[in-house]
């Protein structure tokens, strides 16, 4: 199991503040990606979190500059 798999239950940190972006600055989802969790299969989770890890990444590269 890879670190994307073992997070795909829920990604939610619990450190929630959406960016004007109505991105998370927590889990790094969107407030789409959020209100859809509940619904969504594993393949679309795994989609989803390795969308965040982008996202957490260009924040990580972004905030170092």
């Amino acid at each position: 199991m890879n670190q994307i798999d073992s997070l795909a239950q829920f990604p939610c940190i619990r450190n929630c503040c959406l960016n004007d972006d109505d991105i998370c600055l927590g889990c790094f989802r969107s407030l789409e990606e959020i209100k859809f969790w509940g619904e969504a299969v594993e393949q679309e989770r795994i989609t989803i979190l390795e969308n965040a890890k982008q996202r957490r990444e260009k924040h990580n590269l972004n905030f170092k500059k």
